[in-house]
């Protein structure tokens, strides 16, 4: 017979299942009541805030309420990521398939591959981080993957192979939970360096132009997320 103990772990582990799809419905919801182009942007900002606050400071607060919160809190800035990224991934994609040479099919695939590692990370940056401004936000988030890229492999292999485990078995679930798995995955890499960076600042004391500097690429935001 299970214990009440393992009965509550259970019943967490569901909770943080719902909580996971009901998420990715709601970025669903989102991105098409924005017309993709005005939508996918603050999505996936609430998307990552959530989860940031979740992972990395155990904050569940009421889902639907939270999201659209976050939704509203940083709109046209996400919005302006959001259509970076696209047209980003628009252009490098279609050069993959017009190009002549293998060299600039490569090329461009690398370029793929970077956008991929940028979108990502840089809405977690946006939510746990002081960093401001568009082109600092890519770069810290072009950083923070480059930085992490072990992690980022495992979580890649990870996401690949339940994706494709549900696609074969169970499409309805990668229905179900579609973007919440690779955002999950992000979360967990962006707990541990997150968590890293900040046990590093509080073990040392740089001098003050190192402090900003240290700033300046990743300062992580303390206490609620805007």
């Amino acid at each position: 017979m299970f214990s009440y103990e393992g009965m509550m772990r259970i019943n967490t582990a569901l909770r943080s299942v719902y909580r996971l799809a009901y998420l990715n419905l709601l970025w669903l919801a989102t991105t098409v009541l924005g017309l993709v182009v005005f939508g996918i942007g603050p999505a996936s900002y609430a998307m990552a805030a959530y989860i940031d606050g979740w992972f990395r400071r155990g904050q569940t607060p009421p889902v639907t309420r939270a999201f659209f919160g976050h939704v509203r809190t940083q709109y046209w800035r996400s919005v302006a990521m959001g259509v970076i990224l696209s047209g980003a991934t628009v252009i490098v994609v279609t050069n993959i398939f017009s190009v002549g040479t293998w060299l600039l099919q490569f090329a461009n695939i690398v370029a793929l591959a970077v956008i991929a590692v940028i979108a990502a990370y840089v809405f977690p940056v946006m939510a746990a981080t002081d960093v401001r401004g568009i082109p600092r936000q890519i770069a810290a988030a072009l950083m923070l993957g480059v930085g992490s890229l072990h992690w980022t492999i495992v979580a890649g292999a990870v996401v690949a192979g339940l994706v494709w485990l549900l696609y074969a078995c169970a499409l309805p679930l990668l229905v179900l939970f579609g973007v919440g798995i690779p955002a999950a995955a992000v979360g967990f890499v962006t707990r541990i360096v997150f968590g890293q960076l900040s046990a590093s600042d509080a073990q040392t004391s740089p001098s003050p132009r190192a402090r900003e500097t240290s700033r300046t690429h990743l300062h992580l935001a303390r206490g609620t997320t805007e």
